[in-house]
């Protein structure tokens, strides 16, 4: 054989193999990014985030702040981005025990769920109350187990007014404020009569606004809500009887839900667990 074959032979050679390094990296880039655009939430073979909303809802905090589970805005916001970036994602579950929190951070969470481009259902289970429920209201189905807590449509900033107290203890309250009710809802002094009316006047006002936005979530006529907001929360058949939650069930109702809107059948619904909102980043 010729120099010049050798050295064809040997170039042949060294193509072969750098197609096949290339061939190589290409399929490990292609896995890592797949995997990338599922990694997060899903594991490739699993379809519905699922993302527990858990304790009270305030604007900001973790459980490590409070010493309980605490969901904010910025959790339901984050994962529901990355859910929306995946492409396995399908839908999303949001499972509620929450016997709610703060007004607007609610109705922040509620809009995230109203305006996600995923199919959504919202799985309540011991507790959807106040703005738990608000939360739950805003997703495309709601699932309840006939034994959850339902509702509690309404608003409190009740406090306790210890001013007797510190009498009794020899502490006297040094009121230095500027403006009538700068120290209003202070709880060593006792609430006055304006006070008390303004803080009422707030309190229908947001309570109108809860009773609008469940109202618009559920298709609803707002007197209907109205009649429905006393702040007491219903039992599961009640709750679907009243039109606050879909079907009664669970996990499997949920899947059956995900099915009919995707139009797949149940066991190809497969659900991204995560323990807790703060496993889930």
């Amino acid at each position: 054989m010729s120099t010049p074959s050798i050295k064809r032979e040997i170039f042949s050679v060294i193509l072969r193999v750098t197609a096949v390094i290339l061939t190589v990296v290409l399929i490990v880039g292609v896995l890592s990014f797949s995997y990338s655009s599922f990694g997060m939430i899903s594991d490739g073979e699993c379809n519905i985030a699922v993302l527990p909303i858990e304790g009270i809802i305030l604007p900001y905090g973790t459980a490590y702040d409070y010493g309980e589970f605490v969901s904010t805005p910025k959790d339901v916001r984050e994962f529901i981005s990355t859910a929306e970036s995946e492409f396995g994602i399908l839908g999303i579950m949001f499972d509620i025990n929450s016997p709610g929190g703060t007004p607007v951070a609610s109705e922040t969470m509620a809009e995230l769920v109203k305006n996600t481009t995923l199919p959504t259902v919202a799985l309540i289970g011991d507790t959807g109350a106040s703005g738990g429920y608000m939360v739950a209201s805003a997703a495309d189905t709601i699932i309840a187990s006939a034994m959850s807590d339902v509702g509690s449509i309404g608003v409190t900033m009740s406090y306790v007014e210890e001013s007797e107290k510190n009498t009794e203890e020899g502490l006297t309250f040094v009121e230095l404020a500027t403006g009538k009710f700068k120290d209003a809802g202070n709880p060593n002094k006792p609430l006055d009569e304006d006070e008390r009316a303004l803080f009422q006047t707030q309190l229908d006002t947001v309570h109108n606004e809860f009773i609008k936005i469940v109202a618009a979530n559920r298709n609803l006529e707002i007197s209907v809500v109205d009649a429905l907001a006393d702040g007491s929360t219903l039992i599961g058949n009640a709750a679907k009887e009243a039109g606050l939650v879909d079907t009664i069930g669970g996990r499997a109702q949920v899947r059956e839900a995900f099915a009919a809107i995707l139009e797949k059948s149940p066991e190809e619904i497969i659900f991204c667990e995560h323990a807790s909102l703060l496993e889930a980043f």
